[in-house]
């Protein structure tokens, strides 16, 4: 097996936006986002290690718009940190809209907190405790 093989693979999102780098700045305030690359209208951001995309709506391809222009999403972003209380306080104060609050869920694998927002891009937010990761060693 290659090294390459052998690393994890990683799975991330592309969130489609209206206005690429609007919403490069809205990340890089309100959840503290470092910006990793832009191509103008395609950018690479990561929050904390975590990498995720941003694609301006393309007008051409009408298969891929932002949950604001289709009145829906169809995906959740899970975010895990230690501070969840923090992270959704700080995109709120940013200009998110308040989702669920943070509260206390019971799993198989121990107490969990996790509440969230929406961005104004319209994309739901879940942020929670590290806790679904420690089997990962997270």
């Amino acid at each position: 097996m290659t090294a390459e093989l052998a690393k994890p693979a990683a799975i991330t999102v592309m969130l489609i936006v209206p206005d690429a780098d609007a919403a490069t700045s809205w990340y890089k305030t309100a959840l503290g986002a470092t910006e990793l690359w832009n191509l103008g209208g395609v950018a690479g951001l990561e929050i904390a290690g975590a990498p995720f995309f941003l694609h301006e709506v393309n007008r051409d391809n009408p298969a891929e718009t932002s949950p604001d222009q289709a009145g829906v999403t169809s995906v959740r972003i899970e975010m895990f940190t230690a501070d969840p209380d923090h992270i959704i306080e700080r995109a709120i104060a940013a200009g998110a809209t308040a989702g669920s609050a943070i509260e206390d869920h019971h799993t198989p694998w121990g107490t969990h907190r996790q509440g969230g927002f929406t961005d104004p891009f319209g994309h739901r937010w879940s942020v929670g405790d590290r806790s679904p990761l420690n089997r990962l060693g997270g």
